[in-house]
């Protein structure tokens, strides 16, 4: 494998278990904001996080392919290459299979598969994909039962990440993914306390920064910029229900310039100002 990573530790020793045909091994990571790598290998390999929900995390197949977010698990044909990049400071667990193609090609076999797949296969949020890779890397790390229980579950995860049904949902015509709207989602509460930019999203996105806009309105209904506006306004209302913190407090770790900032936006957005809109609620 040809691996090039930046601003990544691991925090566990590497523990790995031999199968038919295969090997697996799982990671324990820590990683800065930006911090990923490129990764391309000659075995087809499937890599499953084990986190309880999925990694912000872009992965894209090529430097300028739009990136995935939300996944699960994925699968990468030999000679493939792998792109990704944390979107925030994490930790992160994974389990990573590495197979022979040959007995690859024996395995998909026996769940009906006739080919190896040509293209990375990226599989959304599955609760069924978590508990499969947490029980197949308790079995790596901890050895209970004999390989015939990780040879099964190894199976169930090909199954699980290979059937069409479980693969990123296509964006709507021109518009962004259910995976790119979840990680800008959880990008911008995780930094509503300071400025974000429509750049900063698009870079998230691996998009430029008007393609981003034109698909992020047809997906939202709303630009980029007022969506942004929307989310402080929400998170301000949240902080309002204490009456006595002060709006200026409010409107700093809301992301807003000022008070008369948060005012102004708040009151667009609202149709009153803060002060009448709190002593409303009270």
């Amino acid at each position: 494998m040809e691996a090039q990573t930046r601003n990544l530790r691991t925090i566990k020793p590497l523990r790995f278990r031999p199968l038919s045909g295969a090997i697996a091994d799982v990671w324990h990571v820590d990683g800065d904001q930006g911090g990923g790598g490129y990764y391309t290998a000659p075995d087809p390999r499937l890599v499953v996080f084990l986190d309880d929900t999925p990694p912000l995390i872009a992965l894209r197949t090529g430097e300028g392919a739009t990136a995935q977010f939300g996944t699960r698990a994925f699968f990468v044909p030999a000679g493939t290459p792998l792109w990704s990049k944390l979107g925030k400071a994490q930790r992160l667990s994974h389990i990573d299979f590495h197979f022979d193609a040959a007995a690859l090609q024996t395995r998909l076999g026996a769940i009906g598969i006739s080919e190896l797949p040509r293209r990375v296969m990226f599989a959304p949020e599955d609760s069924v994909l978590l508990t499969l890779g947490r029980l197949a890397a308790s079995e790596v790390e901890t050895p209970q039962r004999g390989t015939m229980v990780l040879e099964g579950l190894l199976q169930s995860l090909l199954g699980a990440v290979m059937d069409p049904a479980s693969q990123n949902a296509l964006p709507a015509s021109g518009g962004l993914s259910p995976q790119h709207m979840t990680a800008v989602r959880q990008y911008m509460a995780q930094n509503i306390f300071r400025p974000v930019g429509v750049g900063e999203l698009a870079d998230l996105a691996g998009l430029s920064e008007s393609w981003f806009s034109r698909a992020f309105k047809q997906t939202s209904g709303l630009s980029p910029q007022r969506w942004i506006a929307e989310c402080r306004v929400v998170a301000a209302k949240e902080m309002m229900a204490d009456p006595g913190r002060p709006l200026a407090d409010i409107a700093a770790a809301t992301g807003f310039s000022d008070q008369a900032h948060l005012s102004r936006v708040f009151r667009r957005s609202v149709g009153v100002p803060p002060s009448q809109w709190r002593r409303d609620i009270q």
